[in-house]
């Protein structure tokens, strides 16, 4: 079996799927248009663009993306499944040129249509599609499925140097965060909280980091094994379940998240996970105070990469090769 991912990885997660495929024998073959970024080679090229988008409705730089995916499908030949994560990111007339390249197009959605509008004018290019929002896998037809465990070793054993721990793009969040980072202050926990963005305050209250530059999965599994608590801080009017998620859940950490919907999982544990109202932060020190206890493994297993994989493509249907 062939399958190819085309997916916004800019984070690196997506990267495990290509193993879990190949670790199943499976032809894998990954088009990451975050690495496909076009860049202006002159500040003309810039300006062209602008005014291209704004009277004629032509972007450079989706062009250029559209023109090297194409060229990627055509040197990888036909394939069995095509999964496209971040497929808002795509025109849908683009999205129907893919297609002709594979036997099934499946998208997965890891944002909301709130957030993401686009998602009603591609959902029904898909053959199938997959969410991890509740109310979008009802208002699109979508089959439910959340993100997924992707630990594939344990982390190494690090001394303890903040009990929580937290990093998140900049945007309205921050607000939130900053008032969680207070209620920290307040009952003596320490944490390690960076906020990633261009714009670094003037002024910072709190014991928040800020920075410029990115941080890949290596570098913040390295802060995960060096705290006891995970931070996540869910955006506005979404309830699906974040990546930080499932790492507090693949590396056994307590959690701590402004997303209410958890309640309703399975795997919720109020010992291991603290819901806190983001208009009206309140954290017990008693929190900080019980160990993590394990969730069964049949639960966990039911979130663990192997079997998304599985359900997403369907494996267990028929044979692969």
């Amino acid at each position: 079996m062939k399958i190819t991912l085309i997916s916004l990885d800019n984070w690196g997660f997506n990267q495990f799927i290509a193993k879990e495929l190949e670790r199943k024998n499976i032809e894998v073959n990954q088009i990451n248009f975050y690495q496909l970024r076009y860049r202006y080679p002159t500040f003309f090229h810039r300006v062209f663009n602008f005014f291209a988008k704004l009277f004629f409705k032509y972007n450079i730089k989706k062009k250029f993306l559209e023109k090297k995916i194409l060229e990627e499908l055509r040197s990888n030949g036909k394939q069995d499944k095509i999964l496209l994560i971040k497929g808002d990111f795509l025109n849908p007339d683009f999205i129907e040129k893919i297609k002709p390249f594979t036997d099934e197009l499946i998208g997965f959605f890891n944002d909301n249509y709130r957030r993401s509008p686009k998602i009603a004018k591609i959902y029904n290019v898909f053959d199938k599609g997959y969410s991890f929002e509740k109310e979008d896998v009802k208002q699109f037809g979508f089959s439910f499925i959340t993100n997924f465990i992707y630990n594939e070793k344990e982390l190494t054993v690090n001394e303890k140097k903040y009990e929580v721990f937290n990093v998140s793009s900049t945007g309205k969040r921050d607000v939130v965060i900053q008032n969680i980072a207070k209620a920290l202050d307040a009952i003596g926990i320490t944490y390690k909280i960076i906020i990633v963005g261009k714009n670094i305050p003037s002024h910072n209250s709190t014991q928040i980091e800020y920075s410029k530059q990115t941080f890949d999965l290596n570098e913040v599994e390295s802060f995960i094994s060096q705290s006891n608590v995970l931070l996540d801080v869910h955006r506005e009017n979404q309830a699906g379940l974040t990546f930080r998620v499932f790492e507090s859940l693949g590396f056994s950490k307590k959690l701590i998240t402004t997303n209410k919907d958890i309640v309703t999982y399975d795997f919720y544990n109020p010992n291991n996970i603290l819901v806190v109202d983001k208009n009206h932060v309140e954290i017990p020190k008693s929190f900080f105070e019980t160990p993590y206890e394990p969730i069964p493994v049949n639960i966990y297993n039911a979130y663990a990469l192997p079997g998304w994989v599985d359900k997403v493509f369907e494996l267990k249907k028929g044979k692969n090769g």
